[in-house]
């Protein structure tokens, strides 16, 4: 399982404030922005019209993380906090480790689909404190000495509970809602009931319960879902199984032919200024400036303006698909990958105090 920087947990545990749980709610929101370029990268890197089925499955766990995102967002706003997603320090450095520390010897790029990515990358960042084995799946041994993100979420459920009036003190106004997400996922952050059971949507969406890799909504958890990728085959229920499950569903096919060579870890600076591939990354890293600069006028006081963030997440894809296509000057055999580099901040008249 991923190791998680014990200072974190131990912060949470320490707390003696709401506002001190502040700056640890900004590393949740961080923690599950992380994931979605790399997982989106995955994503944008089939030709067009292939691998229907792994698309399908990656771009649902896409949808899920944004969700996470936005959860997180919302409970630091019911505690009377402030997200701050348009800043250069929110945006990590691909290739990097993900925020706190978590993972360790983990590296995370940016790069195209592939099994082994699936397998050492995807699954790691998503892997249970005790992930169930089911057939055709290697047992892993438990380290119970390490903190999870698991943990890290269950202690600020508990410091939460304890520390926070019944009623939050955030602002009602300030919370993100959308018809874009079952309301059942995605509520206005009131109470303190509200945020333990918005916390247990995180949890069990990315690594389902203790004793079934299947969420309170019916869905196999972030983890599972990406086992079936790597392993080729659905899980499905098994009752002669050990547990209850096995890999012995429908075959979830690959062609490695129908993925773009693109560039692992793509940065603009690596293009000739002046050049139309620098010009198309330039406008990938805009799009994706415009994307994270909306999200921030989102989550502080705009919640409507969530629904704007929707196109510029087509124009990402049209632009990322585009550079796919293009062959990256100087570096045969291959084509140019999305950079997810910071470009612009918002101005002060654009950011409501």
């Amino acid at each position: 399982m991923l190791k998680i920087s014990p200072k974190f947990v131990n912060s949470i545990i320490n707390a003696e404030s709401l506002e001190e749980l502040f700056p640890l709610l900004q590393n949740a929101i961080e923690l599950e922005h992380a994931t979605i370029p790399p997982y989106l990268t995955a994503l944008f890197s089939f030709k067009p019209n292939t691998e229907a089925e792994i698309r399908k499955v990656i771009h649902s766990i896409v949808i899920e993380e944004m969700l996470h995102m936005t959860i997180a967002a919302n409970i630091l706003n019911a505690l009377g906090g402030k997200p701050d997603i348009s800043n250069p320090n929110f945006v990590p450095n691909y290739p990097t480790h993900l925020p706190m520390g978590i993972g360790e010897g983990l590296i995370v790029g940016i790069e195209k689909y592939s099994p082994e990515l699936v397998k050492n990358v995807f699954m790691e960042i998503e892997e249970p404190e005790n992930p169930i084995v089911y057939e055709k799946t290697a047992n892993k041994s438990a380290l119970p000495s390490f903190r999870t993100i698991g943990e890290f979420y269950m202690a600020l459920q508990k410091k939460i509970d304890e520390l926070a009036p019944e009623k939050l003190p955030g602002d009602p106004a300030r919370q993100v809602t959308s018809s874009f997400f079952d309301s059942n996922l995605l509520y206005p952050i009131l109470t303190k009931h509200d945020a333990i059971s918005a916390i247990n949507i995180i949890v069990e969406q990315g690594e389902g319960t203790t004793t079934s890799p299947i969420d309170e909504e019916g869905e196999l958890a972030h983890y599972y879902r990406f086992q079936e990728l790597y392993v080729g085959k659905e899980l499905v229920k098994n009752p002669t199984a050990p547990n209850g499950y096995s890999f012995s569903g429908p075959a979830i096919p690959f062609h490695p032919n129908n993925v773009q060579p693109i560039f692992p870890n793509t940065k603009a600076n690596m293009l000739p200024e002046g050049s139309e591939e620098r010009r198309q990354v330039d406008i990938f890293n805009n799009s994706y400036s415009d994307l994270l600069n909306g999200l921030h006028r989102t989550f502080n006081g705009e919640p409507e303006y969530l629904n704007n963030t929707i196109g510029v997440m087509f124009d990402l894809r049209l632009t990322s698909q585009k550079l796919a296509e293009m062959p990256f000057p100087g570096k045969k055999g291959y084509t140019i990958g999305p950079s997810y580099e910071f470009t612009k901040t918002l101005s002060e008249h654009e950011i409501l105090s």
